[in-house]
């Protein structure tokens, strides 16, 4: 199966900038996983097709406003810091541009003296081990001075930042949002949870390497980043009461379905447990906890849209894409989003 196999031609206005008001008013593509049936509705439909029993799964991580700008103390350049994984501390591995402006033993102060750095190692795909320093919380420090780490597709100042956040995050530390749950709002997921729906929240930290494109042209060569995945035993519990009375096990986002297959794929089971994941979900591999996904609309060629052909079928899915394209769906990470049962 090569890469250029999931390409689909998309006009760059269909691309949103900007997330749409309320958040349940994107439109939803409904998408029989079995025989490829279509329908056109808004998401706040989506409690239609939600049943009494089933169980609905989210990614609760949290978006560090992971993009900084800082002034190298000794000659007064301009460097941007994107801050990708938490070594230790306040030692963050971090991408750096430009990178030639922070050499090991360089320093940088940020928001008028808020916060200093200093580059301590350089790795060897070119990030940075970076130390910071600052008076108050690093982390309140950051929400004071850091910017939302927006896809490179995403043109467009975003004023509020809260809406690159679900209304049901909580655990910080992704660096990008898991995109299909923007959709919900507080009153949706009240009305879902009346209507005997369970939610389980499992947390995946969102990395970088989820906008990293497939560069060889046989899928199976492509190796996947890592990122932290956490499921507490109140969601474990819960997805093996749903499975025990016959009803559905639903993820919100490709995060939450990796965290889910990737401890059913390790340990024969869904249990309480933390730790690391690289699984790459592509057509062929055998689902063992989903029953359906509502994710947004991916990028042509890349890992996400492997892994809804995986769960939905190749030619369903690039039908589906066909379709979302000649209807002007808006697609990414602001874009509408696709309910696969």
């Amino acid at each position: 199966m090569k890469t250029s196999d999931f390409y689909y031609d998309l006009p760059r206005e269909l691309i949103a900038q900007t997330p749409i008001e309320p958040r349940d008013a994107s439109r939803l593509l409904l998408l029989g996983r079995n025989d490829g049936k279509i329908e056109h509705k808004h998401f706040y439909d989506i409690i239609d097709y939600l049943n009494e029993g089933d169980c609905l799964i989210v990614n609760d991580s949290r978006v560090l406003p992971a993009r900084i700008f800082g002034t190298k103390t000794e000659t007064g350049a301009s460097v941007e810091f994107l801050l990708l994984k938490q070594k230790s501390g306040n030692r963050w591995e971090t991408l750096c541009k430009p990178g030639k402006k922070a050499k090991v033993g360089a320093e940088f102060v940020f928001g008028d003296g808020l916060m200093s750095a200093r580059v301590v190692d350089v790795l060897e795909d070119g990030n940075r081990i970076v130390d910071f320093d600052c008076n108050e919380n690093f982390f309140s420090t950051l929400d004071k001075i850091g910017q939302m780490p927006l896809p490179p597709y995403i043109t467009e100042k975003l004023e509020d930042k809260e809406r690159y956040q679900t209304v049901y995050s909580h655990e910080l530390g992704s660096a990008a949002a898991p995109t299909a749950g923007l959709h919900f709002t507080t009153e949706l997921m009240d009305r879902i949870r009346d209507k005997g729906v369970k939610i389980g929240y499992v947390t995946l930290h969102v990395g970088l390497g989820t906008f990293r494109p497939v560069k060889v042209d046989d899928v199976t060569k492509h190796k996947m980043h890592s990122e932290h995945y956490e499921i507490p035993r109140e969601t474990a519990d819960m997805i093996k009461e749903t499975k025990a009375n016959g009803k559905r096990v639903i993820a919100v986002g490709t995060t939450s379905c990796r965290t889910l297959e990737s401890v059913a794929s390790e340990f024969g089971e869904i249990k309480a447990c933390d730790g690391w994941t690289d699984i790459f979900i592509y057509p062929g591999y055998s689902f063992k906890v989903l029953d359906g996904l509502i994710t947004n609309f991916h990028l042509p060629e890349s890992t996400l849209i492997m892994l809804v052909s995986a769960f939905a079928g190749y030619d369903n899915i690039m039908n589906a894409y066909k379709t979302a394209v000649e209807e002007k769906y808006r697609f990414f990470s602001f874009g509408d989003a696709m309910m696969i049962i």
